[in-house]
């Protein structure tokens, strides 16, 4: 029996999501003919081509024949202003991105070779703002990064031109997304499913299925849906697979599907796939495929259709595979050479998301935590924690090196556990494996400055940790188990051992007060001032089902507003807090101080400088940081 597995537009173009590799290796362990590919990088790299460029361009003068210049879009006026440069330039751009042609550097660098539309405005701004400041951030990234930060510009002006010209839903890393995200009903989707005619986007999709059914003849289709913006193009994907070859069938898994879909009831899905396996997908996809052989009657944690309606089935006998036995991740069939490294961000922390490729790798299952309120710990990819040991890890790691010759790596646990990552790093400098890594971890104690050297001295080069709402109130509220002043120091060992530092911080968490919000961000702005992070983003609290917000509301001081009669999916909810705070213009104004904060400016002023309308001065006293480290 052969299985192809695919990730559906979009991702991230500078590495493979994930989910296949793991699940290949994992077969071909079970002695399975897997396949796979990204239908991700296909689509965008088809796209971002002369061929793929010439195609857009017939179909924008097309759409926009009766109208005037004056009324056309600024991305369309320019790009068919432009369009013998975009042109010109777009293969070899592609090639510079894909490390291919690093020479060409020094000619994007020039500011003469790109066409610049209206992405490069915020660079216009900067320049304007702070040319100084730009000319620095330049000057330490070096020619070959300040043409990936150009060219990077280049590609979104060439995305926004898609989405503004031909295709509402493309973005460059997600497609379509508000049509799956917490969205109660399939209508949307199911709309999109059947246009008058097929999208721009949909039309390529199509072209790549026949290939890859044609090329692999396999007999079963999994598609793993990590994210709301996967959704409606692994749902294209699955209807032209049915068209040209209906005796294939079709499973869905992947993060969005088990975070969103676990009270899936309408039928329609149904259309288009054959089954939906929830959690980790290694025991239901080998259960799945022995049913669909006949030799089991069973299946696990897996949603069907039976006389028209949605039925889930799981059997009692079955149980995960450990992380010790799900085996080495497999990037074969994958094109490694062919993703983008790009440079969102002239911050150097914050582009390590985007930029160079990184083979993944999981030291343990869930959280070895599995506290935090806002967080869906109820769910089995959080809550179950299995730890495969360091041995195995190491092997892996050979592994993949030897397979893909890469030595990037990235941890894409959780939270990679503290003994977990003392003994993976004693392991790799014993052994003399030298690889650059980075991944997640929770701010703990055990992070004293000799165990972050440790680390640093293993290859590691950036973390990523959870501040959150920088709240010693909040904090313990949400059970996060770390204080701002813990965070301070240890983040300043990390610094101080070389390590860059990514922080996630949060607001709008129930009860949070104006007042909080304020010196939260003086926190951030003393931490980034004196070195400890480099790096953060706030997100917007959102409380979801499936955390303990959501399941006990009252003991956060908030009253849940009910999905009503939810058909598809379901993750966030709404509610009422019993404190009343304007948390979007707060946003706004948090959001606009990182922003220069990380271009390494702006820390002159009063917090309350970034807030359109007045706000409390912070009660934070302006050493207080200082006090914490020495």
């Amino acid at each position: 029996m052969k299985v192809l597995l695919i990730t559906p537009p979009m991702t991230q173009l500078n590495t493979p999501y994930p989910a296949t590799a793991y699940l290949t290796g994992f077969l071909k362990l079970h002695g399975y003919d897997a396949v796979q590919r990204d239908l991700a990088i296909d689509l965008i790299l088809n796209i971002l081509s002369r061929s793929g460029l010439e195609s857009l361009f017939n179909q924008i003068e097309t759409n926009y024949a009766d109208i005037d210049d004056e009324d056309l879009p600024d991305s369309i006026y320019h790009f068919l202003a432009n369009y013998a440069d975009y042109y010109q330039c777009i293969d070899a751009v592609i090639r510079f991105l894909q490390g291919k042609d690093p020479s060409l550097a020094l000619r994007i660098a020039s500011r003469r070779f790109l066409p610049e539309g209206p992405q490069f405005e915020s660079l216009y701004q900067m320049e304007e703002l702070n040319s100084e400041v730009l000319a620095q951030a330049f000057g330490s990234l070096g020619i070959q990064d300040k043409a990936k930060y150009l060219a990077t510009l280049f590609i979104n002006d060439i995305a926004a031109v898609i989405k503004d010209g031909v295709d509402p839903h493309f973005e460059v890393s997600r497609y379509a997304e508000r049509l799956a995200a917490s969205n109660p009903r399939f209508d949307d989707l199911y709309a999109a499913l059947h246009p008058s005619e097929p999208s721009y986007t949909e039309t390529i999709i199509a072209q790549f299925m026949q290939q890859y059914i044609a090329a692999e003849n396999p007999d079963v289709l999994g598609i793993s849906v990590p994210f709301p913006g996967n959704m409606l193009g692994a749902l294209q994907a699955a209807r032209y697979c049915k068209e040209y070859a209906p005796h294939i069938k079709i499973t869905l898994g992947g993060g969005f599907v088990n975070t969103e879909l676990r009270t899936l009831k309408d039928s329609r899905l149904f259309e288009y796939i054959d089954y939906v396996c929830l959690d980790d997908g290694e025991r239901p996809l080998l259960t799945l495929l022995e049913n669909i052989q006949a030799q089991s009657s069973e299946l696990y944690r897996t949603y069907t259709i039976e006389a028209g309606r949605v039925v889930f089935k799981t059997s009692k006998n079955l149980h995960d595979i450990a992380q010790k036995d799900v085996g080495t991740p497999d990037y074969s069939g994958l094109p490694i050479d062919k993703y983008l490294s790009l440079c969102e961000m002239l911050n150097p922390m914050h582009r390590i998301w985007s930029d160079g490729r990184w083979n993944k790798i999981t030291l343990a299952h869930g959280c070895y935590w599995a506290k935090c309120s806002f967080c869906d710990i109820s769910l089995d990819y959080i809550g179950h924690y299995d730890d495969a040991g360091a041995d195995i890890t190491i092997q892996r790691i050979k592994t993949m090196i030897a397979a893909t010759g890469q030595t990037g790596f990235h941890l894409v646990d959780e939270a990679a556990p503290p003994k977990a990552l003392f003994a993976l790093a004693t392991k790799l400098i014993e052994q003399n494996i030298v690889i650059t890594w980075w991944g997640n971890i929770r701010f703990e104690k055990t992070f004293t400055a000799e165990k972050c050297q440790l680390l640093a001295d293993s290859g590691c080069i950036a973390i990523s940790g959870g501040l959150e709402v920088a709240s010693d109130r909040l904090l313990d509220l949400m059970q996060k188990g770390v204080s701002v002043a813990q965070v301070a120091r240890i983040t300043k060992a990390f610094a101080d051992a070389g390590v860059l530092v990514h922080a996630y911080l949060m607001y709008g968490f129930p009860s949070q007060t104006e007042q909080e919000t304020v010196d939260a961000l003086e926190y951030v702005r003393q931490l980034m001032r004196h070195g400890c992070i480099q790096s953060a983003y706030w997100h917007r609290f959102a409380a979801t089902i499936h955390s303990p917000v959501g399941l006990n509301p009252g003991a956060y001081g908030i009253e849940l507003i009910a999905n009503e009669n939810v058909l598809f999916a379901e993750n966030d909810i709404d509610y009422i807090d019993s404190v009343e705070t304007d948390h979007e213009m707060l946003g706004l104004g948090l959001k606009k101080a990182l922003y220069n904060y990380m271009h390494n400016t702006g820390f002159e002023y009063p917090v309350s400088f970034w807030f359109e309308q007045p706000v409390s001065e912070t009660g934070i006293a302006g050493n207080y940081i200082d006090r914490c480290l020495y």
